[in-house]
């Protein structure tokens, strides 16, 4: 059986990449290795940054299958998480109580309004729309889901880096799936070719991956025209000071007035 999730000559599909490839089980499968003491690490320094009250209401939007928002519930918080993938928000589900609910939401469209004190977009999980209109509008999202003084942290890579360090070509196995990676940096954006062969089922597979290379300056533009206000920006997941050229990562701290 041969399984191609994308078609050279379908430009729509390919527009809409994250549609598929969030919902496949390859999608978990290649990134299952992600350092979940380095992400607990950063966002322990992040409330500590924030100093939120005891019963902040936060929303984590891209939310995956959950693990941050049930880290954030876990310290008490209410949290809600939001994704587009209805597999991982059937799996984060699994998670709820009563201070940890989830929704399958597509971020470019309107959610709770004036609601949340905090709202998180974390590794890299936007600029992943085809035109700016439509990362305008998950932006527009995000801001409007905020409390007045309300308080957004959006973690990016920095692209300045990512482009000087990038690995052209890869190959990963895990378990039985062999992943073939390609990677380039065309028109503005990061692309990210991933070729599947699954040995157990005999099966291949092809998605692609596709984000934004933006910049601070970028950033900076995006927000203004939200009217969000930032007040921090780091480069890194240790809180060291944002460099253009050094920092692997682009944390931006805004408030919305």
């Amino acid at each position: 059986m041969i399984l191609e999730a994308y078609n050279d000559t379908d430009v729509e599909v390919q527009k809409q990449w994250f549609k598929d490839w969030f919902n496949s089980p390859y999608y978990h499968l290649l990134y299952n290795n992600r350092d979940n003491k380095e992400a607990a690490s950063f966002i322990d320094k992040l409330l500590e940054y924030l100093q939120p009250t005891a019963s902040a209401t936060m929303l984590d939007v891209a939310c995956g299958r959950g693990r941050h928002s049930r880290y954030l519930a876990d310290k008490g918080f209410f949290v809600t998480g939001i994704d587009l993938s209805i597999n991982s928000i059937n799996i984060a589900k699994k998670l709820e109580n009563d201070h940890l609910t989830f929704f399958q939401h597509d971020m470019r469209l309107p959610f709770w309004v004036n609601y949340f004190d905090q709202v998180f977009n974390f590794f890299t999980s936007f600029g992943y729309f085809e035109s700016q209109r439509e990362n305008d509008n998950a932006l527009r999202t995000i801001k409007n889901a905020l409390k007045p003084g309300g308080k957004l942290v959006l973690d990016y890579l920095n692209s300045t880096y990512v482009a000087k360090h990038l690995v052209g070509s890869e190959i990963k196995e895990v378990d039985d799936v062999v992943f073939d990676i390609q990677r380039e940096l065309v028109d503005g954006h990061f692309h990210k070719q991933i070729n599947i062969l699954d040995r157990a089922r005999l099966q291949r597979a092809s998605f692609t991956e596709s984000v934004c290379a933006y910049t601070l300056a970028d950033f900076e533009e995006m927000f203004a025209r939200q009217g969000l206000q930032i007040t921090e920006v780091f480069g890194d997941y240790h809180f060291n000071a944002y460099n253009e050229q050094l920092s692997p990562r682009l944390i931006i701290i805004a408030t919305k007035p």
